[in-house]
């Protein structure tokens, strides 16, 4: 039975701020979000719990992007798993719906039962910001590192940001939760990029801050450290009862949720601009024996099948 605290907290980001220690944060709650974007893959259980967690960091993170902007996250491995791609689409006015989606690509072949962050391997953790047409995206990039995706997120945004940032996330079938908090950018910061705890000298939240935000920051980490994953992922208990039982003596303050939903940009039209750029002699390589040209969408699985003389540069209408 679904219970009034799940339909007021299910598939939505709460930001919040802890006043006495300088920090702010967001919990997130998906229930129907994520098992939308899970329920087009049929992926093995370890790659699903590496899509799971990625959904849920794009979440926390990508709630704070601006109007009509979009945050993607992108974690490239040279193991089994081989990508994973992960896009938030912040609400197009105030008071909207963000979109999210996401996919991972992997070759079964090399799959194991093992870890499932450790069968991304050797790669990086990448996170981009579109601000829009006309505008060149930015992109920070750093090493896999921490042994798990929280941990990636932790480090970059220590080593590209230089603030120190935890997450807590739990995984319950197709449920889940987390919490992120963040130090504001302390004042005077500026620690050697190479001179951190973290795996080859990588800057770790812990290195950034000292004296009382160091100690603020330590205190907020031990409260976190509390949190259980059945809190996180239990429709019973609503985000702002469990900031309070985390942070009480931290003076936590709220602000208005952000609600979200399984939501893919796809769509015929760009399809057919993605092969604007190819000769119709392309375009015959292109076409299969039943003489059409085909795209899935990796993130939602939708299918186009085009007529190969309406694509390409040399098509009628396309300039020829």
């Amino acid at each position: 039975m679904t219970t009034g605290a799940q339909i007021a907290w299910d598939d939505t980001v709460l930001p919040f701020q802890l006043d006495r220690s300088d920090i702010r944060g967001r919990m997130a709650r998906l229930d129907g979000t994520l098992s939308e974007i899970l329920r087009r893959h049929s992926y093995p259980a370890p790659v699903e719990a590496l899509l799971s967690q990625a959904v849920l960091l794009t979440a926390l993170i990508g709630q704070t992007v601006k109007l009509r902007w979009k945050l993607s996250l992108q974690v490239r491995g040279k193991g089994p798993v081989r990508i994973i791609a992960t896009d938030y689409y912040a609400p197009e006015e105030e008071g909207g719906t963000a979109r999210m989606r996401g996919y991972v690509s992997f070759d079964p072949e090399r799959l194991t039962d093992a870890d499932p962050f450790g069968q991304i391997g050797e790669g990086y953790f990448a996170v981009l910001i579109d601000q829009g047409q006309g505008t060149t995206p930015y992109s920070g990039i750093t090493p896999l590192a921490g042994g798990s995706l929280a941990a990636c997120a932790e480090t970059y945004f220590a080593q590209s940001e230089q603030l120190p940032t935890r997450f807590a996330l739990a995984l319950d079938g197709p449920r889940a939760g987390g919490v992120m908090v963040q130090h504001m950018p302390p004042v005077g910061m500026g620690v050697a990029a190479d001179q951190g705890s973290g795996e080859g000298g990588l800057l770790q939240h812990a290195d950034i801050l000292s004296g009382n935000a160091g100690e603020n920051w330590r205190r907020a980490n031990l409260l976190l450290d509390t949190v259980q994953d059945s809190e996180l992922t239990s429709g019973d208990l609503p985000p702002p009862d469990l900031l309070w039982r985390l942070f009480h003596e931290e003076e936590p303050r709220v602000f208005a949720t952000q609600a979200v939903r399984f939501g893919c940009s796809c769509s015929e039209d760009k399809v057919r601009q993605s092969l604007s750029i190819y000769s119709a002699k392309d375009i015959v390589h292109m076409t299969t024996p039943e003489g059409t040209v085909t795209a899935d969408c990796q993130f939602c699985g939708a299918h186009y099948v085009m007529d190969p003389r309406t694509l390409g540069f040399e098509a009628a209408g396309n300039g020829a």
